[in-house]
């Protein structure tokens, strides 16, 4: 009997779908062993691309504290059916899964396709994750979900070269390189080379041994933790906690209050950061165990 795989994910560039469709190929390929099923989460009124700048900043404070917009409602297909291996792909918007994963999550319909089935996360971002993929876990864990893998693909510039790119992206729609900047996002190479993600998860999906299926992801690069931005991420979501809080607090004074938090976000990437950057180095002999310690837990898929 085939097995049926279902393949979730919400895309604005196109750049995940094309990572969720090369990771899937392999199961695509055995037509005669599996259904592959694809699910594009829509919103009922969705979020423009590229981005008008004020409309981006603008998402921000319901973005972090997870606040959900209404989705349309997946296929009868989608619904009618048990899966047996479900890959789940997923944008971070501001150190948070974004809003119509978050929306999918914590709709009727999160737990019916989920529930009692192995899931497998897939991140496409610009490079910090891994508290994002924090509180996925929780949300898979509440909905019975058995997560068995992850992959985070990420781009792999600097952290300041990264945050021009994707901002020129986002706001503009151009991704390709241009004067001294490369092109945005997770390099083609890399995207391409997701399919081998691919095969190792249909290799233990087939063999049944999904238990260790995450240390065979992590040999083969699909993760990488960088301590320095786990320390920015906890940094910011403190931060925007804060902000998040006062901009959803204060509705007479969000106007204001975005454009305060703009100013804010770019002083703190810009020179806030890099002071995180150096204490972090000086620290690093003092906190060496214990990050190597955080770095093993971030690469696996439990839950403190």
């Amino acid at each position: 009997m085939k097995k049926n795989v279902l393949v979730i994910y919400y895309s604005q560039t196109g750049q995940l779908e094309d990572i969720v469709r090369n990771i899937a190929s392999p199961f695509e390929a055995k037509k005669e062993e599996y259904n592959v099923t694809y699910y594009n989460i829509q919103l009922k009124e969705d979020f423009p691309f590229p981005w008008p700048s004020d409309v981006f900043f603008n998402t921000f404070p319901e973005s972090y504290l997870q606040i959900p917009k209404e989705i349309l409602p997946p296929s009868e297909e989608v619904l009618n059916k048990k899966y047996d291996l479900i890959l789940f792909g997923y944008q971070v918007w501001y150190l948070t899964p974004s809003i119509p994963v978050i929306s999918f999550l914590k709709s009727g319909y999160a737990e019916q396709i989920l529930k009692d089935t192995p899931v497998v996360t897939i991140s496409g971002t610009r490079n910090m994750w891994m508290l994002s993929q924090e509180k996925l876990k929780v949300y898979l864990r509440d909905l019975k979900a058995k997560l068995v893998g992850n992959i985070a693909l990420v781009d792999r510039h600097d952290n300041y070269t990264s945050v021009l790119t994707i901002l020129r992206w986002l706001t503009t729609g151009q991704k390709e390189k241009s004067g001294v900047l490369p092109a945005a996002g997770i390099s083609d190479s890399e995207i391409a080379g997701s399919v081998k993600y691919g095969e190792i998860i249909e290799k233990h999906f087939k063999n049944n041994n999904l238990n260790h299926l995450q240390p065979d992801l992590v040999k083969n690069g699909a993760i990488e933790i960088r301590p320095f931005l786990v320390r920015v991420e906890k940094v910011g979501n403190k931060i925007f906690t804060v902000w998040s809080n006062l901009i959803i607090k204060k509705k007479e004074k969000r106007p204001l209050l975005i454009k305060f938090f703009k100013v804010y976000l770019m002083a703190a990437i810009w020179i806030i950061s890099p002071i995180v950057l150096v204490l972090h180095l000086l620290t690093t002999p003092i906190f060496w165990f214990k990050r190597q310690k955080q770095k093993r837990y971030l690469q696996g898929i439990n839950l403190k």
